[in-house]
């Protein structure tokens, strides 16, 4: 097997086994929300659309009822975690826009990556610690399509 090959076989192992001994650390704070998985996945949408999502997109993204899904964002804002504004072209629209607590929330249940928490990363040598900033940085650069930056 040449070098690539190898490396990129061991990355594909050493991720699987992380993912599985970090599926505790990642389903405890989605165990202890109040909020529905209907909720949570509508709001993960709603953080992650720039414009602002419709009742009209999301209902058809989850495959339910206009009726429903003008519920369950009338429980998001009633906890604070959207709001609803006029869509500045049509004004019959309304879009959904995530508050800071709401994306708060998300980045807390959704972005958290525990195998990098600091119970861990206090037992890496400095060594480690600066390999894996390397690594790390080399796929942020990717994930932006920044192939030239540093």
């Amino acid at each position: 097997m040449d070098p690539r090959a190898d490396a990129l076989a061991g990355i594909e192992a050493l991720t699987i086994a992380i993912t599985v001994r970090s599926i505790p650390r990642v389903l405890a704070p989605l165990l202890t929300t109040d909020l529905t998985i209907p909720q949570l996945k509508s709001l993960t949408v709603i953080v992650t659309t720039e414009e602002g999502a419709t009742g009209a997109s999301l209902a058809q993204s989850f495959g339910v009822s206009m009726a429903s899904t003008s519920r369950l964002v009338d429980r998001l804002a009633a906890s604070g975690l959207v709001t609803r504004a006029p869509d500045p072209v049509d004004q019959r629209v309304r879009r959904i826009h995530a508050t800071d607590l709401g994306r708060a929330v998300v980045r807390e249940l959704m972005a958290a990556r525990p195998e990098l928490g600091e119970d861990v990363l206090a037992r890496l040598t400095l060594a480690e610690l600066q390999a894996l900033r390397t690594g790390l940085g080399a796929i942020a650069r990717e994930l932006r399509g920044d192939r030239g930056a540093p």
